[in-house]
């Protein structure tokens, strides 16, 4: 069957265009929304999503602060560095690139980050609200899913979901918008007893666990909707996500491509949430 390519560079693009003219208004009234990201170390994946974030805040109108500490940060400095973003009003939201040096609590530095500058939306409060069916910022990766969903017409309610990976970052924040949305949510993990069985079942499968290719055409049912959030590389240097591609896109009616599918969104809702955290904080909506 043909698919429908669910192509996220795109969406975000035509998101950043929407984001160049709210920031251009809001600039005329004196407010530039301002996100600090701070990177620990001298992770190469990590330099090169934070220049990636900086050159998307350049795009939009977004000003970006990098805070680039050594490997050897101690936590009372990182903490102390948060601190004192939490209080500079030019700063809206901020950013913590994981993962951080094992010697540093990432727990901590979460709970650290005001909740209200929170805009990868990790903090417990955060989490709460999403929890409750209020969040004041969703985290970046599934909602940005969810966007793409939208933007493709796909409906969500009353659809049977299944997603595969439990994680804080994605999976559990996932399961939960979905809930929201009125799909009937399934969540899988490793010690999931017959994971293929459970996955053709679902007429909206999402995929975060980094593992390559590891979901193959006989995971899917015919017509299902399919979401890859994973990225890894292959021995050969290329990229790929936690689906086959080539074997799924036989069966699927929709399907993400990697690179260019959700990795573009989420980096298009992280300027969403800068934007919202500018908003409220200048509207003085939380103090």
């Amino acid at each position: 069957m043909a698919y429908k390519l669910l192509d996220g560079k795109d969406l975000a693009r035509r998101m950043k265009e929407a984001m160049k003219l709210e920031i251009r208004s809001m600039a005329e009234e004196g407010i530039v929304p301002g996100l600090a990201v701070v990177i620990v170390g001298n992770d190469p994946a990590s330099r090169i999503y934070v220049n990636n974030k900086k050159k998307d805040c350049e795009e939009v109108g977004i000003r970006s602060f990098e805070y680039a500490l050594p490997e050897e940060t101690s936590e009372d400095q990182l903490l102390g560095l948060i601190d004192a973003l939490n209080q500079d009003p030019a700063i809206d939201g901020i950013l913590v690139q994981l993962p951080i040096p094992k010697h540093l609590d990432e727990a901590k530095v979460i709970r650290r980050i005001r909740h209200d500058k929170d805009v990868d939306a990790f903090h417990p409060y955060n989490t709460g609200e999403l929890m409750i069916g209020r969040p004041v910022f969703a985290p970046c990766t599934p909602a940005g899913v969810m966007e793409l969903l939208k933007d493709a017409g796909i409906e969500v309610a009353g659809k049977n979901c299944v997603v595969v990976g439990r994680s804080n970052i994605v999976g559990k924040p996932m399961s939960m918008l979905m809930l929201h949305a009125n799909a009937t949510v399934t969540v899988c993990h490793s010690k999931t007893k017959d994971l293929k069985e459970v996955c053709r079942q679902a007429d909206i499968l999402i995929v975060a666990i980094g593992k390559a290719d590891f979901i193959t055409g006989d995971y899917v049912r015919e017509g299902a909707v399919v979401i890859d959030v994973g990225m890894n590389r292959r021995e050969d240097g290329k990229l790929t996500g936690d689906v086959d591609f080539e074997s799924v896109s036989k069966k699927a009616s929709a399907i993400t491509p990697v690179p260019g599918g959700v990795g573009p969104m989420t980096r298009a809702m992280l300027l969403k949430n800068t934007i919202k955290a500018c908003n409220m904080h200048k509207k003085n909506k939380l103090s």
